[in-house]
């Protein structure tokens, strides 16, 4: 990366934010000695409390070998050189736009990017007008500090125009045009959207490719992933729950009681919030606020509260059925308020994250030690834990996350794998030659057999696609695939059954193969 030179005097080597260790300190180690100003005007970074949230940022004392910094408060060396006063200074503003820089989530043309580049580029002026009157001490410590602000431009810079953040902003544009033209353009005009599957499949289309968005773990990319999807995901309960409404029975009718026609009010409110709550989400939005929208509908939810139903289960159950819509959508509300407070994005810390990751560790180890007895007298077949383990994924709950719904169809793939191969092995053991058994027939099978063989280096593959083993396996499966191909059943039905399952069990290790390194991350 093109700032992993980057020395902010933190702790170690700068990863440009991929690690978000959220835990406490492990204890209180003995006070250091404070570092001489020789040693630069930033070794000491750590003392800052806004950096014990930023571990990235405690990465850098390797790289200049200074000593590992206080966990308690030291006393500020006082420099007496106006240069050396000046650094410090400069010291106590980085410490602030440090954070910043390295959470922003946005694009170039943004206000806060601009703000960010602007204070950094007058932070650079300063440092490079600084006079060191030919002092060593002095010189190395501005060229620390100037090695410190060009690195978190660059950070600041590659993040906003990384290709997967270009990619997610596609992404997001291709979302506000479908929500645009059938949600928002028609409420404008007066009329009422009907929104069909066709709409609903197109978002999930748009959910899924941007689940397959890479991030290379860098925070900025990560949020900026989480922020369309949840604002994406969240305008999909919407429209979905809109779908369903238009399927239910009408309002009750004012006859019924006399707080029907509140009620009924009420619903016609919610009807329009939802079309502004989904324009918002999708900055379609330019008078509304989110925290108007929010504040409107809890006025709402306290006039409903008021109404006296008492003795009429119908009307009771419509007005919850009205308050419930609410405070679904003041939920989405809350999501889109916590916007860059929220730290969500950090997938690692995810209960259901966890569970899963346990489970890819199990059938690892099952993994391992199925290749290893592979053929061999011990050989062993643990397919009741296999099926276990299914189980289990199947009650991870997801929250209607899509990262997490692809972090666990990952996992189900895997253990499936790994079920397929022990089933084909068992299979290949059972089968009995006998002479009036088909060619055709007789030829799907000897494939089969390699394919079990090429499964078990498929299965055992850990690197990339761009190495040679990987091409190699690619290309043994396509030549078992045009193997297949060539075999003529001849109208014989059950050898035409087993080459369409050959081919099949054939594309889905190249399925697999391709899955284990496309390089997806949650």
């Amino acid at each position: 990366m093109a700032v992993r030179w980057l020395c902010s005097l933190f702790g170690k080597p700068f990863d440009g934010g991929k690690r978000m260790d959220h835990g406490g300190s492990q204890g209180q180690p003995a006070p250091q000695p404070q570092p001489h100003p020789s040693q630069g005007p930033f070794p000491q970074y750590s003392q800052y409390p806004q950096y014990a949230q930023y571990p990235q940022y405690h990465q850098y004392h390797q790289y200049y070998q200074y000593p590992p910094p206080p966990q308690q408060q030291p006393q500020p060396y006082q420099p007496q050189h106006p240069t050396m006063t000046r650094l410090y200074e400069v010291q106590r503003e980085v410490a602030s736009l440090g954070p910043q820089v390295c959470t922003f989530s946005g694009l170039q043309d943004e206000r806060e990017y601009k703000r960010l580049e602007r204070e950094l580029a007058r932070l650079q002026t300063d440092v490079d007008g600084l006079d060191t009157e030919g002092r060593g001490e002095l010189q190395a410590a501005r060229k620390r500090a100037a090695q410190e602000l060009e690195g978190l431009l660059r950070y600041l810079e590659e993040n906003a125009r990384h290709p997967s953040r270009l990619a997610i902003e596609e992404l997001s544009r291709e979302a506000r045009r479908l929500v645009d033209e059938g949600v928002v353009a028609p409420q404008r005009a007066g009329g009422a959207p009907e929104i069909g599957d066709e709409l609903v499949d197109a978002l999930q289309a748009v959910v899924l490719r941007l689940t397959q968005v890479k991030t290379e773990g860098r925070v900025p990319l990560r949020k900026a992933r989480y922020r369309a999807l949840t604002r994406l995901c969240a305008v999909q309960a919407v429209v979905e729950g809109r779908t369903r409404q238009q399927t239910l029975s009408l309002p009750l009718s004012g006859d019924t009681h006399a707080s029907v026609h509140r009620v009924n009010q009420a619903m016609v409110e919610v009807s329009v919030a939802r079309s502004q709550l989904v324009a918002l989400l999708m900055g379609l939005s330019g008078r509304d606020s989110c925290a108007h929208l929010s504040r409107v509908l809890t006025e709402l939810l306290v006039e409903l509260d008021a109404l006296d139903v008492s003795g009429n289960a119908a009307v009771r159950n419509y007005r919850k059925q009205v308050v419930e819509e609410i405070n679904g959508l003041l939920k989405h509300l809350d999501l889109e308020v916590e916007g860059d407070d929220t730290r969500r994005y950090d997938l690692a810390q995810n209960d259901s994250i966890r569970e899963i990751e346990a489970v890819r560790g199990h059938v690892s180890h099952l993994r391992g030690e199925v290749l290893r007895y592979a053929g061999s007298r011990d050989e062993i077949r643990p397919k009741a834990e296999l099926q276990s383990l299914l189980t289990h994924l199947d009650q991870v709950d997801t929250a209607k996350n899509p990262c997490i719904r692809e972090a666990r169809r990952r996992a189900v793939l895997e253990v499936q794998a790994l079920v397929t191969f022990l089933d084909l092995r068992e299979a290949l053991a059972r089968r009995q030659t006998g002479p009036g058994e088909p060619p055709a027939h007789r030829a799907v099978w000897l494939v089969l057999g390699s394919l079990s063989e090429l499964q078990a280096q498929v299965l055992g593959f850990g690197g990339k696609r761009a190495d040679k083993s990987y091409i190699l396996l690619e290309e043994l499966l396509t030549k078992q695939l045009l193997a297949l191909d060539a075999v003529d059943p001849q109208g014989d039905e059950s050898t035409k059954a087993a080459r369409k399952q050959a081919v099949k069990f054939a594309q889905n290790i190249l399925g697999y193969l391709d899955l284990k390194t496309d390089e997806w991350e949650y």
